[in-house]
């Protein structure tokens, strides 16, 4: 629990510290340095959802949602071949489902990563994240759909991919990545129970 309060507090105070503030022009826009980081994904501004057709999405959402299912396919893609070392162990069980057809908890671990950033870089009270917080997620003692627990070189691929991902996504603004990696970093000490 002292984790999860650690998270919290960490969220809470980079959401403090990144909170709006109006410069002088007439339009009272946030200054690029006071924006959050989900606003300078796209913010709130509503825009069609190429995964739901008819149906809208916050452009900081989908920006989120693009680069974790990203992540996701670079990692499974990764392990499916064979190219990942040791780090597949960590997503057996998740590759164990999609190689037999069975992509639903692929959906849940996306939703749920995608609620976690939105929630904690500025998505405000339309984004909200209730599952698992970081350590218990990372232990397979807590979370069977973890194989195993992750060493920081584990860490450090995963970040890898997230960068991977962000370009993939169009996301290459290194102002923007070195704020991700803040936030990731962030979350090292939780995850990394090796």
């Amino acid at each position: 629990m002292k984790t999860f309060a650690k998270i919290t507090l960490f969220a809470l105070s980079f959401g403090a510290l990144t909170f709006i503030s109006c410069n002088d022009n007439d339009d009272n826009a946030p200054t690029p340095a006071a924006m959050t980081l989900y606003q300078k994904l796209g913010g709130t501004t509503m825009v069609a959802d190429p995964n739901n057709p008819g149906s809208m999405i916050e452009q900081g959402r989908l920006s989120y949602r693009s680069v974790v299912d990203s992540t996701i396919t670079l990692i499974v893609a990764d392990i499916v071949a064979g190219s990942e070392g040791n780090f597949g162990a960590h997503f057996a069980p998740l590759v164990g489902e999609v190689s037999g057809g069975n992509t639903t908890n692929v959906a849940v671990l996306s939703k749920n990563l995608t609620d976690f950033f939105s929630a904690n870089t500025g998505g405000g009270a339309t984004n909200t994240y209730s599952g698992m917080n970081m350590a218990m997620a990372h232990n397979p003692a807590q979370n069977p759909r973890m194989g195993t627990t992750a060493s920081d070189a584990d860490y450090n691929k995963f970040i890898g991919y997230v960068g991977a991902a962000a370009a993939l996504n169009g996301v290459t603004d290194p102002a923007i990545i070195n704020e991700v990696v803040a936030v990731l970093e962030s979350l090292r000490d939780p995850i990394v129970q090796e």
